[in-house]
């Protein structure tokens, strides 16, 4: 297979068990997270592997995070927030650490993180494993992002869930057409499809 159809194989799934990567196959996934490109070297990239016993912490803290929202929210509404934390045998939250202040807009720090995450989950790929990116209002919640070690103004910018796929044989998604996404520039500005 090529590299490129390898990389057109790829797709998001949350239908994932155990086992998830570890050791060193995990430690090369997430060295190809460092690989982005970093504009300014700023190294933005951070990742916190919650995997185990510490999944229940996080349902409890995704629990209390979704109470301090809406104090009001049914119990059913509740207890599928606390499983998102439980389904996968290995979440990885990402974040970004931004400098504020420096010649680097942050808009290019956060790219920078979001490139490292796309180089994850194609690493993930690589290694037969399964994932998807996860973000919601857990993935963007102060308390969460707090509890996680992302203070101000770092980001908690949302969760890669990981595992093995359940179904090896999964239909492939519909995909997107480069007609509808690619454009020729001719000098004059550019008419989408999907533009009305």
């Amino acid at each position: 297979m090529s590299p490129t159809q390898f990389l057109l194989d790829r797709s998001s799934t949350n239908d994932l068990r155990e086992p998830a990567p570890e050791g060193e196959v995990l430690r090369r996934i997430l060295e190809a997270g460092l690989r982005a490109p970093d504009h300014g070297r700023l190294l933005p990239w951070r990742y916190v592997l919650i995997r185990g016993e510490a999944r229940e912490k996080l349902a409890d803290l995704f629990e209390a995070a979704t109470l301090a929202r809406d104090p009001e929210a049914p119990a059913a509404f509740i207890e599928k927030q606390r499983n998102k934390a439980l389904r996968p045998p290995l979440l990885v939250a990402v974040g970004a650490r931004i400098r504020p202040d420096h010649k680097i807009p942050e808009l290019e720090q956060l790219l920078t993180v979001g490139a490292g995450a796309m180089n994850v989950l194609n690493a993930i790929h690589a290694e037969g494993f399964g994932a998807i990116w996860i973000t919601g209002a857990n993935g963007y919640d102060p308390l969460v992002a707090e509890a996680l070690g992302f203070r101000e103004p770092d980001r908690l910018l949302g969760f890669l869930f990981v595992g093995t796929p359940r179904l090896a044989d999964r239909p492939a998604p519909r995909r997107p057409t480069v007609e509808d996404h690619a454009a020729e520039w001719t000098g004059e500005p550019v008419r989408w499809r999907d533009a009305g």
